[in-house]
């Protein structure tokens, strides 16, 4: 038996608080899982996890044990990290979390590049709006938007987005166009409900600077940013679409861009999105972890240049921690 892989399984069967969710995290069977952790309580001569069909807990001995070696997989990889040099090929799984509009607009085109420079890692992207939950999910690394931050995590800032105000020339023609944002509510708008919480997802603006949220009358309401794309498009009404969506529309003359020639001063700028990537802790910033984050933020750099964001130093706050 490998009694290091063993502890690493039990560890990743504490934390995810499964065998199956430790399995998805380790890239093997759940059975394979069990065997190693069966073997491992052998070994020890001591029961460790009290399984039934619905449960699973920790035992007395199990908590002890955990406690002692919850530690060595991730000071292992440090120790590892610390005495490699640039030429260690990055090899194993990286599984990364994003938002699904993100993920499948900016994220996904990169990812290729990524694969090609170090084609012995497995990479996973998930794309969802759900919450994620590094440690059961099995995730290294996630691309959060600001109200998806939650204490207890560590996260860094490395891109502020666009968003682009936005209709159809049916639609604009129809129904004349705005000429501030005082004038949304007087139009269709279209509007995005965030599935975590059903809130909304405020249309703000910097007038004077200052920020300021619009009064909108939303006559259509939908918690998929691709959804609401079409509907704008297709005449509508007005939405509120990040750059990275909006762009290809707006080349094809299929959409038009409003409140783009403002001052601020009498009008109002659009407020940006900002991207955070987000790990469960410092120790999960791997070699991996690391490299793939450089890699996004030298490319999200050559598209949407932003000094302040990008190279931001590392910091610490009191209740989320900050890369």
């Amino acid at each position: 038996m490998n009694l290091l892989a063993a502890i690493a399984s039990f560890i990743k069967v504490v934390e995810s608080g499964s065998i199956v969710g430790a399995a998805k995290a380790l890239g093997v069977s759940a059975a394979a899982v069990s065997q190693t952790i069966n073997r491992l309580e052998t070994h020890l001569g001591v029961r460790l996890l009290q399984r039934t069909t619905r449960s699973m807990a920790l035992t007395e001995n199990g908590a002890v044990y955990y406690d002692k070696v919850k530690r060595i997989a991730a000071d292992l990889e440090s120790a590892q990290s610390s005495i490699s040099n640039e030429q260690t090929e990055l090899q194993g799984r990286l599984s990364i979390a994003s938002t699904s509009a993100f993920g499948r607009h900016v994220l996904a085109p990169l990812i290729a590049g990524f694969a090609a420079l170090h084609p012995r890692l497995l990479l996973e992207l998930s794309t969802t709006n759900r919450k994620i939950n590094h440690i059961q999910d099995g995730i290294d690394l996630s691309l959060r938007i600001k109200p998806q931050l939650e204490d207890g995590i560590v996260a860094r800032k490395i891109v502020s987005l666009p968003f682009i105000m936005c209709a159809a020339p049916a639609y604009l023609e129809r129904a004349g166009t705005p000429r501030s944002p005082d004038d949304l509510q007087n139009h269709a708008c279209l509007a995005f409900r965030y599935p975590l919480d059903g809130r909304f997802l405020r249309w703000t603006f910097s007038r004077d600077g200052q920020s300021y949220e619009a009064n909108i009358n939303a006559t259509t309401i939908s918690d998929d940013i691709d959804a609401l794309a079409q509907m704008a498009v297709n005449g509508a009404g007005i939405t509120r679409l990040a750059e990275f969506v909006a762009a290809p529309y707006i080349a094809s003359g299929q959409l038009l861009p409003l409140f783009q020639n403002h001052d601020g001063a009498g009008h109002g700028f659009v407020e940006r999105m900002d991207i955070y990537a987000c790990v469960q802790e410092r120790a999960a910033m791997t070699p991996k972890v690391k490299a793939f984050m450089d890699y996004l933020i030298e490319h999200l750099k050559m598209r949407w240049p932003q000094e302040d964001a990008l190279t931001a130093p590392f910091q610490a706050s009191t209740d989320k921690e900050l890369l």
